[in-house]
């Protein structure tokens, strides 16, 4: 997030006047907020993701949650820094995840194809995995436009079945660069063949850029 003229605190600046502010639509009150919390969620989603982009996602999805619907905060069962707290915890075990099904599942792509087909195709596992109906010599020139580093995780993952886990062990590598790699190289991948890559529209706090 930009960084923009802070307003003076003052009356009103307390988390509940905040949330508040929030549900009237006030963007100080937002900046405020992301002011005093920003740096505790962001140090949450770095321990549970070990990532920086990761975190940083895992944070701003948070926080724009908090603008889009306030009124999902209730005072009763905890305060203000709790909920957002909670918020960020949950978006980063959703994450998680996510990223524990992909890994899976190409590991189920990649033995499925290997044993009704003997040695598996890169063209063809990666073709299975992000859905595209492209041919295969195009596959192949999008996997060797990759980065050595971005290709070598995918290799590992697809045409030898292991876990992210294990390609973090074997070569060795932090677990969330491992994560970012893959996340990076199907990114790539799907761009190269057609913009594969979804992004869903998002609305932000008016003059608010991340």
């Amino acid at each position: 997030m930009t960084a923009l003229e802070q307003p003076e605190a003052g009356e009103g600046d307390h988390d509940d006047d905040l949330i508040k502010g929030i549900a009237r639509g006030d963007r100080n009150a937002f900046l405020r907020l992301f002011d005093r919390y920003s740096p505790t969620a962001m140090g949450l989603a770095w321990r549970m993701l070990r990532n920086r982009h990761l975190a940083e996602d895992t944070v701003q999805d948070a926080f724009l949650a908090v603008w889009r619907d306030p009124d999902n905060y209730r005072a009763e069962r905890g305060t203000v820094r709790t909920w957002l707290m909670s918020t960020v915890h949950h978006r980063a075990v959703d994450l998680v995840r996510y990223e524990e099904s992909q890994s899976r599942r190409a590991m189920d792509a990649a033995s499925v194809d290997s044993t009704a087909r003997g040695p598996a195709d890169p063209a063809e596992v990666v073709l299975e995995e992000i859905g595209l109906a492209e041919d295969r010599k195009a596959v192949r020139r999008a996997l060797a436009d990759l980065s050595p580093e971005q290709r070598q995780i995918i290799e590992l993952m697809y045409f030898e079945g292991l876990s992210q886990t294990r390609i973090a062990e074997r070569l060795p590598l932090p677990l969330g660069t491992v994560k970012s790699r893959a996340r990076l190289a199907m990114r790539r991948l799907g761009a190269s063949l057609g913009g594969l890559e979804r992004s869903g529209d998002r609305e932000h706090p008016r003059g608010v850029t991340t």
